[in-house]
């Protein structure tokens, strides 16, 4: 019941996200919206960057076995969280010499720091199995975050006034999250141990490396996309990336949360035996099967959906990209995400990092050959970005092999019958988008259906066992 109500903490956040990017895209002008969204990035990757060394070593290494040795990692992880978020405020002041401005620069810094220290903190509360504080914190740090956002937006629309408001609702959070994780009894005390700390940097700083990659690759198609059509040209593409990759990479993260501790206990246990590779098939169908689902149940609604939340100026931009932004994010979840799980099992360290390497690279230089050769438009950039991100998936899925797993086929199958359902029924609706929107919805979604059925008959099946 506890992993069940931690999965809907993370549906509601992506719920408030989408919501909120809908808003703010309405009420800001293009050019702020554009100028938002690059701060957004740029904050989401100085708090990857500088934190997330920490959060894979607290993922690998917190709370240990006894009372001592999690009063042991914690005082290394908050000593460590103290250094990364000096160095976010270190990286904001210098980012002053390339043109920012001082405010815009201390509250990228702080913000960066703010969702750093929150993930952490989150991700501690997960892997000590406080899931109902993590539960509560998880969705109250998004509706928060949200209503400062909107609140800043409400006072000036402006870029300035909004970041400001985003700013405001995390320090509302951090004393929200001070008062529920605080523990009645007393934690035994412990010492800086600096051999841990290089223990937690030598794993972290690898595994980091790999997430800061991931995070630069959309951070550097916006700009590409910035600077060949303009901020005013781009908003719409921009919007599109936005809105689009946020579902998959919560939903198939968040079923990794639930599901991928079982996957290391099993390996670290058992070996590679034949029920480990039939756990790790099941394990593949599940996120494989959620977010070929979600991109069935994006096309089914995209055009309807553009037409009602929207804005008129970013439309024709939005429902050009859309398709390739929802085929892009697709395959970079899984790419992220699903791919390297026997590499870290196996602590191929080094492959991972390729692995991150390799799809940041060709996802940028597709966007960049295909407005070369093409013509350089927002849908022909977007397009080769996503045949980018497919060819690194299939290096991805050759990295896989090394550790075998019995694939569970007819979930995955019939996911991918209302993709392709759907991506028809999307292609139809330029000629008739109520029948062709309805039918798609219909189909499609009774293959989705069928296709829970199979995971869900599959999983009775293996709790059984």
């Amino acid at each position: 019941m506890a992993k069940i109500i931690a999965l809907g903490a993370y549906f509601y956040q992506a719920l408030i996200a989408f919501g909120l990017l809908i808003i703010v895209a309405h009420w800001l002008a293009p050019v702020d919206y554009a100028a938002y969204s690059l701060f957004i990035s740029l904050s989401q990757f100085g708090a990857i960057a500088a934190f997330e060394w920490v959060r894979y070593s607290c993922m690998r290494f917190y709370p240990g076995q006894t009372a001592e040795s999690e009063a042991a990692e914690r005082r290394t992880i908050v000593a460590e969280a103290a250094a990364c978020a000096l160095f976010c405020l270190v990286a904001a002041a210098v980012s002053l010499a390339f043109g920012v401005t001082p405010l815009v620069a201390l509250v990228g810094g702080l913000v960066a720091v703010a969702q750093g220290g929150s993930d952490l903190h989150l991700t501690m509360l997960r892997f000590r199995q406080d899931f109902r504080a993590f539960s509560v914190l998880q969705g109250s740090r998004a509706t928060i975050l949200a209503a400062g956002t909107l609140l800043g937006t409400l006072v000036s629309p402006t870029f300035l006034s909004t970041v400001i408001g985003l700013l405001a609702g995390y320090a509302l959070y951090a004393l929200l999250a001070a008062l529920l994780s605080r523990r009645s009894a007393p934690q035994p005390s412990a010492h800086l141990d600096m051999e841990r700390v290089k223990k937690h940097l030598v794993y972290g700083s690898v595994s980091a490396g790999a997430a800061t990659a991931s995070m630069f690759a959309p951070l550097a198609l916006k700009a590409i996309f910035t600077s060949a059509l303009g901020p005013a040209g781009a908003a719409g593409a921009l919007l599109a990336l936005d809105l689009l990759q946020r579902p998959f990479v919560l939903i198939v993260s968040a079923l990794q949360a639930i599901q991928y501790p079982e996957i290391v206990a099993a390996h670290d246990k058992a070996g590679e035996t034949s029920a480990l590779r039939h756990q790790l098939g099941q394990y593949y169908a599940l996120l494989t099967s959620f977010a070929l689902m979600m991109a069935a149940g994006i096309f089914a609604v995209l055009t309807p959906a553009t037409w009602l939340v929207i804005t008129p100026d970013l439309q024709a931009g939005f429902l050009a990209t859309a398709p390739f932004v929802i085929l892009l994010s697709l395959v970079r979840v899984l790419t992220q995400i699903m791919l390297p799980t026997p590499l870290h099992l196996k602590q191929r360290l080094a492959a991972i990092f390729a692995l991150a390497a390799i799809d940041c690279a060709l996802l940028n230089l597709g966007a960049l050959a295909s407005g070369f050769l093409l013509a350089p438009t927002d849908a022909t950039m977007m397009a080769g970005s996503a045949l980018g991100a497919l060819m690194a998936a299939l290096i991805g899925l050759r990295l896989m092999a090394i550790l075998p797993f019995d694939f569970t086929w007819p979930p995955v199958l019939l996911g991918a019958a209302g993709l392709v359902v759907t991506i028809v029924a999307f292609v139809l609706s330029y000629r008739s988008a109520y029948l062709a929107t309805a039918a798609g919805i219909i189909v499609g979604g009774a293959c989705c259906l069928l296709a829970l059925d199979r995971l869900r008959i599959g999983m009775r099946a293996a709790n059984a066992a």
